[in-house]
C-alpha cells in the first residue's frame, strides 16, 4: 500500500464519515471521563479542582489532536487502524493514571501524554511527506511545539505534587498556544489557514460524539448511585432532577447549536479556523461543565437534604455555568451574530443569583438542584422560542430580546 492510500478521498469540503475504529477509539475516553469525575469527587477542593482541570486539558488535547488527524487519514486502512489502536493503548494508560497523576504515577501520565502526542505527529509527517507537503510542514511545526513543552512535562513528572501543578500548567500553556499562534517555527514560519483543510462535518460530528460520551457519564452516575439508595420520595425527586438536568444539557447543545455548527463549518471556506475556535477551544468548558455536573448529580443523590456545603454549591452552579459559557462561545463562533446568545447570558446571571439565594437563605440541596435545573430549562425554552420564531407569536413586545438568539 502506498502512503497516498492512507488519506481519505474527498473533494473540497466533502464529508468524511465517522468510522467504527474512531468510535472504538472513543471507548478509552469514556473511561477517561469516568476517571476525571471520580477523581474530582474524591479531591473536592480548590487544589483538587485545579489538578483535575489540568488533567482534563491534557485528555482533551490528546483526543482533539487525534480527531484532527483522523479527519485527514483513512481509518479503514490497516496502517492507520494500527496507529489508532496504539494510541488507544496509550490513552488507556493515560486514563488509568489519572487518580494518581499528582502522586506516584506522575511520570507514567507524562510519558503516555508526550509519547501519544509526539508519536502521532511523526506518523503524520511520515505519511504526508511527498504527498501533502504543506500538511507535512504543518505537522513539523506541531512537532517543534511538542518538543518545546516536553522539558516541562518531564520536569513536572520528577517534581513534587505542588511543583508539578505549575510545571504541567506551563507545559499545557505552551501546547495550547500553538494553534492560537499558528505554530510559528524557526525556518518554517507559521501555518496558514489553508493548511487546515479539514472536513468540517466530520469535526462537528466527532465533537458531538464526545459531548454524548460526557453526558453519558452523568447518566451512568445517576443510575448507578440511585440503584444503591433508599427508594423513597426525596431520592426519587433527586433522581428525576439529575436525569432531567442531563436532558436539559443535551437539549441546549444539540437542539440548535450542534446542527447549525455543523452546517456552518461544512459550508465555510475557513473550516479549519472555525474548527480551531469553535470545536478545539470552546468545547473545553462544555466538557468541563459536564464532568463537574456529573459530580454534582452524585452529591445531590447521596445528600438531597440537610445543609448545603460549599463544595456542593460550587459544583452545582459551576457545572451548569461552565456549560453555558462554553455553549455561548461555541454558538457565537459558528454564527454571524455579534453577541453570544442572549438566553445563555441571562441563564448565567440566573445561575449566579440562584447560588447566592441558596447560600444566604439556607436552602436544602434538593431545592438548589431543582432551581439550577429550572434555569437550564428556562434557557433552553428561551433559545428554542427565539430560533423557531416563538417569541414573535407569543410575545411580540419581547421579540427584540428573543431575536438575539435567532
Amino acid at each position: 500500500m502506498s502512503r497516498n492510500d492512507l488519506f481519505r478521498a474527498r473533494s473540497g469540503h466533502g464529508h468524511a464519515p465517522v468510522t467504527n475504529i474512531e468510535l472504538f477509539f472513543d471507548l478509552v475516553f469514556v473511561f477517561a471521563i469516568t476517571q476525571l469525575s471520580h477523581a474530582l469527587l474524591e479531591h473536592l477542593s480548590w487544589l483538587g479542582g485545579l489538578q483535575i482541570l489540568l488533567l482534563l486539558f491534557a485528555v482533551w488535547w490528546v483526543w482533539i489532536f487525534t480527531t484532527w488527524v483522523a479527519n485527514w487519514l483513512d481509518p479503514d486502512r490497516a496502517n492507520v487502524r494500527l496507529m489508532l489502536i496504539a494510541l488507544m493503548m496509550g490513552g488507556l494508560v493515560l486514563s488509568s493514571t489519572i487518580p494518581q497523576a499528582f502522586g506516584k504515577n506522575g511520570w507514567l501520565f507524562a510519558a503516555a501524554y508526550c509519547s501519544m502526542q509526539i508519536g502521532r505527529t511523526f506518523y503524520m509527517i511520515w505519511a504526508s511527506r511527498g504527498i501533502h507537503d504543506g500538511r507535512a510542514r504543518n505537522f513539523t511545526r506541531i512537532a517543534f511545539w511538542h518538543f518545546l513543552s516536553l522539558p516541562l512535562w518531564v520536569a513536572g513528572a520528577l517534581a513534587t505534587p505542588e511543583q508539578r501543578l505549575f510545571l504541567w500548567g506551563g507545559a499545557l500553556l505552551v501546547d495550547y498556544m500553538g494553534p492560537v499562534t499558528f505554530f510559528p517555527t524557526p525556518g518554517l514560519g507559521r501555518s496558514k489557514g489553508h493548511d487546515w483543510d479539514i472536513s468540517g462535518a466530520h469535526m462537528a460530528e466527532r465533537c458531538a460524539l464526545f459531548i454524548i460520551i460526557s453526558l453519558g457519564e452523568g447518566v451512568l452516575i445517576t443510575g448507578a448511585t440511585f440503584a444503591s439508595l433508599p427508594q423513597d420520595g426525596i431520592h426519587w425527586l433527586a433522581f428525576a432532577t439529575c436525569f432531567l438536568g442531563s436532558a436539559a444539557l443535551w437539549w441546549l447543545y444539540f437542539d440548535t447549536g450542534a446542527v447549525r455548527g455543523s452546517e456552518r463549518i461544512e459550508a465555510s471556506e475557513q473550516a479549519g479556523l472555525i474548527a480551531r475556535n469553535a470545536y478545539t477551544y470552546w468545547h473545553i468548558p462544555i466538557v468541563a461543565g459536564l464532568v463537574v455536573s456529573a459530580v454534582a448529580d452524585e452529591m445531590l443523590l447521596m445528600h438531597p437534604y440537610g445543609h448545603i456545603e460549599p463544595a456542593f454549591l460550587a459544583v452545582t452552579i459551576g457545572g451548569s455555568l461552565l456549560f453555558l459559557i462554553g455553549n455561548m462561545g461555541f454558538k457565537k463562533a459558528t454564527n454571524d451574530r455579534s453577541l453570544p446568545p442572549f438566553s445563555h447570558m441571562i441563564g448565567c446571571v440566573l445561575l449566579v443569583a440562584v447560588g447566592a439565594a441558596a447560600w444566604f437563605l439556607h436552602w436544602q440541596p434538593i431545592a438548589l438542584g431543582m432551581a439550577a435545573f429550572a434555569v437550564l430549562v428556562f434557557t433552553a425554552i428561551w433559545e428554542w422560542g427565539s430560533y423557531h420564531g416563538g417569541w414573535r407569536r407569543w410575545a411580540p413586545w419581547f421579540g427584540r430580546f428573543g431575536a438575539a438568539d435567532a
